[in-house]
């Protein structure tokens, strides 16, 4: 049966092309909304760090009706580190709206979400973004989409794809450049139009693949995803499948979209995208199928992670002074649930019960983890990021990055000598409107500190971006940090006088009046060593007058680190601990002799 009132799609891109804000403007005139309603800038992105960062983090749901036909949209995260979110996405649509900016193009990431909506044979339909920009080359976009499209090796209905041109900040589409563009019902009809309508058995037995978790104070558990076979009703008797084991539940409440709501009904059927509460210990990849004719469908199968980071309980002596949840098992118990819901991450325990090993598929992942405890009250410490070693047919093997950098032509030259010390090979290179655009394969190491070295080396004017790229042979050492750090040798204040004498040795990461402990890290050494100094040194009283005594203390301003920032900067000696309110770096052993017995005892 074909369920033609039902379309199931996806908005797939790389991040910053405008998915989010098409879906708002799909929304807008889809008239979800009352008239007077007061509607939120990027409707979809509703957690404080996505809308912080303007990026989005977990894939969510959301329907509208056009014409009769209820579309469900789900729209996808841009940025590699979260794929683990997209590959399990589509596998409840029958369609994608690929988005692709009218300046930028296609991207590493629009390849990397492409590739994987191609292999399961969806429908795509190629949406060309913000051609209101004065810098927009519509026509050379529509002809690299479609190269990669062929290098892709797209077969022959998925080559023949639609284009629709569209400016999603302004909430217009159209099919032809000369059009003028008044909404976006051209963008809604090659929707109705190309997208297939839901296929199968809708009086079969029940197959139910569940694709993501939600969870809610009030009800628990939520189980989202799309009925494969058959219908879902309240109260039903089920059986849940992992592929080794089998066990009876019940399912409670089952909800379908309508706008941005989950809204209660008695019944589900084939096609819809379905949420339902009541079964506490369902997981993601899990088939809920019916109790008499239980029928498993093909788990789902995720990248694996490429970096690990030690998480560990808070011990430094500032411990326990902002957070609310600062013991083992506190941290234990966040992460493990943490893993429930985001497949693409691993917790692993270690010999000690106060470390945890979270490895995740990118700095960005496990940061965003970090941030998000640290908000939720959570004190920690966290290592530097490794990367995942494999050994394959007997090699040590490590994980690549593909790089695409995007620069003005006078920086291509430090760039390139920056990348060339962290073994990257240069595959590509073209010219874009006054850039250069770049395309490295990279280690994953190597990528480990380079952003905020970029920043700096291009004054702020490159872009940027990385998607997995596969295991490759070990590429030999890759130099660390060149510089020491300047750490405190006693627990105390800081003084303008004692940050005085200190910041002609390197860069200060402290201001006056601030509490510091014996081995936190205050700076940055001009010199390749680390050095202990004393910033909390006071200026004694005497009755002899210098001729310099009232020479009022110029301190530069410190250098504040972001939490990404910070892991960026640490050695393998060092953690940085993470509180609600603070980030400080530390070396790992704070004594400072027992820091020398160790150094001496490692060579």
């Amino acid at each position: 049966m074909i369920r033609e009132e039902i379309r199931n799609v996806a908005i797939i891109a790389h991040v910053d092309h405008g998915k989010t804000t098409l879906v708002d403007a799909l929304l807008k005139q889809s008239h979800i909304f009352r008239e007077n309603e007061k509607v939120a800038e990027r409707v979809m992105d509703s957690n404080d760090l996505e809308r912080e960062r303007g990026i989005t983090i977990l894939s969510k749901n959301t329907a509208v009706m056009h014409n009769g036909v209820k579309i469900n949209i789900v729209d996808t995260p841009g940025h590699a580190d979260f794929g683990g979110e997209v590959e399990r996405v589509l596998n409840m649509v029958d369609g994608v709206l690929l988005l692709v900016d009218a300046f930028e193009g296609p991207m590493p990431q629009t390849k990397y979400v492409l590739r994987k909506a191609l292999e399961q044979k969806l429908k795509p339909i190629v949406v060309i973004n913000k051609i209101d920009r004065l810098d927009q080359r519509v026509h050379e976009v529509e002809d690299e989409v479609l190269e990669l499209f062929m290098e892709l090796e797209a077969d022959d209905d998925q080559l023949d794809f639609p284009v629709v041109y569209a400016s999603a900040r302004d909430g217009i589409a159209k099919l032809s450049m000369d059009d003028e563009g008044k909404d976006m019902q051209p963008l809604f009809e090659v929707l109705l139009k190309e997208i297939p309508a839901p296929q199968g058995d809708i009086d079969g037995p029940l197959q139910f693949m569940v694709t993501t978790l939600d969870y809610d104070d009030y009800v628990g558990k939520i189980a989202v995803g799309r009925i494969v076979r058959g219908r879902m009703r309240t109260n039903q008797q089920v059986v849940i499948m992992n592929g080794e084991s089998t066990r009876k539940a019940k399912i409670g409440r089952v909800y379908t979209y309508n706008g941005l709501n989950r809204v209660e009904t008695d019944e589900t059927a084939m096609g819809d995208i379905t949420a339902f509460v009541g079964i506490e210990d369902i997981n993601i990849g899990e088939t809920v199928a019916d109790a008499e004719h239980p029928e498993a469908l093909p788990a789902i199968k995720i990248d694996e992670p490429t970096l690990s980071m030690m998480f560990s309980v808070n011990n430094s002596p500032f411990a326990g002074r902002e957070g609310d949840y600062v013991t083992s098992r506190h941290l234990r118990d966040r992460l493990f649930k943490e893993v429930e819901t985001n497949v693409s991450m691993k917790v692993e325990e270690t010999d000690s019960p106060d470390s945890f090993k979270v490895s995740g598929r990118g700095e960005l992942h496990l940061a965003v983890l970090i941030e998000t405890m640290r908000r939720e009250g959570y004190e920690l410490q966290v290592g530097k990021p490794r990367v995942i070693y494999k050994r394959i047919n007997d090699q040590l093997c490590e994980p690549l990055e593909y790089l695409t950098i995007d620069v003005p032509q006078e920086f291509m030259g430090t760039v390139m000598e920056n990348l060339g010390v962290r073994k990257a090979e240069l595959i590509n290179m073209t010219e874009l409107a006054g850039y250069l655009r770049m395309e490295f394969i990279i280690p994953a190491r190597g990528l480990i500190g380079f952003r905020a070295q970029f920043l700096t080396s291009t004054k702020g004017n490159g872009i940027m971006n990385h998607v997995y790229h596969g295991y490759a042979p070990f590429k030999g050492d890759i130099p660390s940090r060149t510089r020491g750090a300047l750490v405190a040798f006693e627990d105390g204040e800081t003084t303008p006088y004692g940050l005085n004498s200190v910041q002609d040795r390197g860069t200060l990461f402290v201001g006056p009046n601030e509490a510091v402990y014996t081995g936190r890290i205050i700076g940055e050494n001009s010199r390749e060593t680390d050095m202990d100094v004393n910033p909390c040194k006071k200026k004694h009283v005497t009755n002899m007058r210098s001729s310099s005594s009232d020479e009022a203390v110029r301190l530069t301003p410190p250098r504040i680190f972001s939490l990404e920032q910070a892991l960026e900067w640490i050695n393998d000696d060092e953690l940085v601990e993470v509180t609600p309110h603070s980030i400080r770096m530390r070396k790992t052993i704070l004594d400072r002799a027992a820091r020398a017995k160790a150094a001496k005892n490692a060579r």
